[in-house]
């Protein structure tokens, strides 16, 4: 029980150290975007500007999330609230999409229809060059805690999309997001400056509009699924299907319904068929013995639950 109260500590302070990386980059960004956007008038640096800046709130709620879902269970919340985290990543969702993509595309689209007249670049490609460098900080401790998590053979991609924990591969889309909106913004300075062309920079701005609005639909789709209740997995389902197989008290397996609480933390509810004849004590030591075989598996399984026709088929 320590090991796994020690490595559910870990993967909090490791979630944390995530969203403090992420404070610390974004706040730093937005400022210097929002000054040069000023000077330069570039409209795709005011949408890099937006966006840095949404992204330092979400992280802000990301951290109330976290210390909201640490709290103990009660009698209005029996469960605990570690599906709070998942609640607050959905409204991280939300703001990415409303605030981030949806002031962008609006600001490039005014940007459009009265272009501002070229400045000097300098200054811009010098924010999007120190920008890229904090991003990518922040996004590879990001990807770094979800390379632990990591199965063997599984992409990055697929690891983040297995992830429970909401706050790390919320930072990890929001950092991939910003650092190929920082390649569109620079693209569209470089171009319009080439061509001689103030139209490429607002275009820009739309574009990662565009591409927020997209990373906020990722966001709703992983963090909604786990707020409504998401099993642990069909991979660890099957392997807990085989624990219980193995057991000798079992004679058959019918259902294993399993359910997230939150990034650290899942219930499972056993639906088995016992040797009958067993006697109440027979039928105890065989459910103490599953429990800590499920529990060596996956420490995140603090919860089995047994239905009680189970039971009392084996007692008959």
């Amino acid at each position: 029980m320590t090991d796994s109260k020690s490595d559910d500590q870990a993967e909090q302070g490791g979630s944390k150290k995530v969203i403090y990386a992420a404070i610390v980059a974004n706040l730093g960004i937005a400022v210097a975007k929002f000054i040069v956007a000023a000077i330069t008038g570039s409209a795709a640096m005011a949408a890099e500007g937006i966006h840095s800046a949404v992204d330092t709130g979400n992280e802000l709620l990301l951290l109330l999330g976290e210390h909201t879902s640490t709290k103990p269970p009660d009698q209005k919340h029996p469960f605990g609230y570690g599906k709070t985290m998942y609640f607050w990543a959905l409204i991280v969702a939300l703001s990415v999409f409303s605030l981030g993509g949806g002031l962008s595309i609006y600001h490039g689209i005014d940007a459009l229809r009265h272009p501002e007249p070229l400045q000097d670049p300098m200054w811009n490609y010098a924010v999007l060059g120190v920008s890229a460098l904090f991003e990518g900080y922040s996004w590879n401790v990001s990807r770094q805690e979800l390379n632990k998590r990591r199965k063997p053979g599984a992409s990055l991609w697929q690891t983040m999309r297995a992830s429970k924990d909401a706050s790390v591969f919320t930072v990890f889309i929001e950092d991939s997001a910003a650092l190929i909106g920082l390649a569109i913004a620079a693209l569209g300075i470089f171009l319009g400056h080439l061509f001689d062309n103030p139209y490429f920079d607002p275009a820009a701005s739309v574009l990662i509009g565009v591409l927020l609005v997209g990373a906020a639909f990722t966001l709703a789709r992983e963090t909604g699924g786990l707020l409504v209740g998401e099993s642990i997995g069909v991979d660890a389902t099957r392997r807990l299907r085989g624990v219980f197989e193995q057991d000798p008290d079992i004679l058959s397996v019918n259902k294993l319904l399993s359910m997230q609480l939150g990034p650290d933390e899942a219930l499972l509810t056993a639906s088995v068929q016992f040797r009958r004849g067993m006697r109440i004590d027979e039928v105890e030591k065989a459910i103490v013995r599953l429990e800590s075989a499920v529990s060596a598996m996956y420490p995140q399984i603090q919860r089995v639950y047994f239905e009680s026709s189970t039971l009392r088929s084996a007692m008959q």
